[in-house]
């Protein structure tokens, strides 16, 4: 994926003990968020969250693949420390929304790969908890990241998720 014209690799998971808090403490800012960037990758769900927790309200272009990819965890906790920690991703013309929304513009087929990931773990693990998919915390995600994109290039984003219901007087289509 591209980063600002710089290729960027995600690990697939780590599987490394987190480092205690005294080394993580002793190291550079930028240090820190590398790490935290890495440890989000976690095989344990819970760090994975942590180090989330402390990298998604950062405004940082390289920051931002490890957060949308998130967005297509199984994990529902996840996606709400994802939802939560970006504020401004739903506020037209935020720093946020224009960090998100340029990434996913040049990187679409990896935001179709997300946006697939998130039906998809909907369907095996959250569809008997969220009947509807526009229920599903993912859901909300993968819609903000894709009116991020539209906002940025100028006109509607391709959706790969189901569209959302519409209420029509107490009918849904």
């Amino acid at each position: 994926m591209e980063v600002w014209g710089e290729t960027a690799t995600i690990p697939a998971r780590i599987y490394r003990d987190e480092p205690n808090a005294d080394v993580v403490r002793s190291l550079a800012g930028t240090q820190q968020v590398i790490l935290r960037c890495l440890y989000s990758w976690h095989c344990d769900g819970r760090v994975r969250q942590r180090h989330l927790e402390q990298i998604v309200r950062l405004d940082e272009a390289w920051v931002v693949p490890f957060v949308v990819q998130l967005a297509g965890e199984y994990v529902v906790e996840i996606l709400e420390a994802i939802y939560r920690g970006l504020p401004g991703l739903g506020v037209p013309d935020s720093v946020q929304r224009g960090l998100y929304g340029e990434f996913i513009a040049r990187n679409p087929a990896f935001f179709a790969r997300t946006e697939r990931r998130v039906v998809s773990n909907w369907s095996c693990y959250y569809r008997w908890e969220y009947p509807e998919f526009g229920t599903y915390p993912g859901s909300s995600l993968a819609e903000a990241f894709r009116s991020a994109a539209s906002e940025r290039v100028g006109a509607p984003w391709p959706r790969h998720t189901p569209a959302p219901l519409m209420n029509t007087g107490g009918q849904t289509t």
